[in-house]
């Protein structure tokens, strides 16, 4: 989804904007229930099921961690990823598929039977926590240290998904980002479900040897939480004098990269963008423009693998 999300989403609280916005909110999140409802959760006894999702719309690091939880379960079972098909998150379905295996279907069902027929053992969902027609096995809900909750509000009000409160219908919460507002994020948590598996997962550039911590760089991404990515740079010692931010699975056109490289040859930075960005150009149009690859580090790793461990015989 190409959506910059409005600024008011993530003040602290709710403003004028977001006010006006609450009947429709309300209205959306009576048609949830309804939906909820209607629908039977169908559970997949064939093939084990772990979706990671989010509440918060965008930017929460699901991806990240999908391609980690695969790194942990492919050594024992046969894994694949499932993605629902968007023709504008291409360079989400390119991460996963230099992985693994990625079933992407319209419908998350068909992907489910597609991975079934091929004897995979475990499918890894990037997304799908709102999706009223699967009884997944175990999920992981992903937030972002910076954002959070933004304003608390629910869409179009605010940029959750759901209602806050939900979270003590889960098991699992992740944090990642760059370890900002933990003790805040985790007393909020705590409020509402003390009992819950609460992680922590930091950003690790694994590439950043690459790079001139000498140099001066212009940065750019069309990522859905771009100011984390600016302060993992910074975090890891690069010179970024300027960052310029795009909506979620941007599409560049060729007249703001020439303006992304026109800002650079006048001032002499060196060009850096996101692997997922990255994915999304031409590579040898634009062969001057350098990349991170990230990876999710987990800070209580033993806890995670005991939990994401648990259960996971094959069915």
């Amino acid at each position: 989804m190409k959506f910059k999300k409005p600024k008011f989403w993530d003040l602290k609280k709710p403003n004028i904007y977001s006010n006006l916005l609450k009947p429709f909110a309300v209205l959306i999140g009576y048609s949830n229930k309804l939906k909820n409802f209607c629908f039977s959760k169908k559970k997949y006894k064939k093939i084990k099921t772990i979706c990671v999702g989010n509440i918060y719309l965008g930017g929460t690091g699901k991806t990240s961690l999908c391609l980690k939880i695969y790194d942990i379960l492919s050594k024992k079972f046969k894994c694949c990823f499932i993605k629902k098909f968007y023709k504008d998150q291409e360079d989400e379905q390119k991460l996963l598929q230099n992985k693994g295996k990625l079933f992407c279907f319209k419908k998350r069902s068909d992907a489910i039977e597609a991975a079934i027929k091929e004897n995979y053992e475990i499918a890894i969902f990037d997304d799908g926590l709102q999706d009223n027609t699967i009884q997944f096995d175990k999920s992981f809900v992903c937030f972002n240290n910076i954002n959070w909750i933004g304003n608390g509000q629910t869409i179009p009000s605010g940029p959750l998904r759901e209602d806050f409160l939900n979270i003590k219908n889960y098991e699992n919460i992740f944090i990642i980002g760059n370890l900002e507002n933990l003790e805040q994020i985790k007393k909020q948590i705590n409020e509402i479900a003390e009992n819950i598996n609460l992680f922590v997962g930091e950003y690790i550039p694994i590439n950043i040897h690459q790079f001139d911590k000498g140099s001066n760089y212009l940065a750019f991404s069309g990522i859905g939480n771009h100011k984390t990515f600016i302060e993992m740079l910074k975090k890891f010692g690069l010179n970024i004098k300027e960052n310029l931010e795009y909506p979620d699975h941007y599409e560049y056109s060729e007249d703001q990269l020439k303006q992304i490289y026109s800002i650079a040859e006048k001032n002499n930075y060196k060009i850096l963008t996101t692997e997922k960005d990255y994915l999304r150009l031409e590579k040898k149009k634009y062969d001057k423009i350098l990349f991170i690859k990230s990876e999710l580090k987990i800070t209580d790793e033993k806890k995670f693998l005991d939990t994401i461990s648990n259960d996971n015989e094959t069915h």
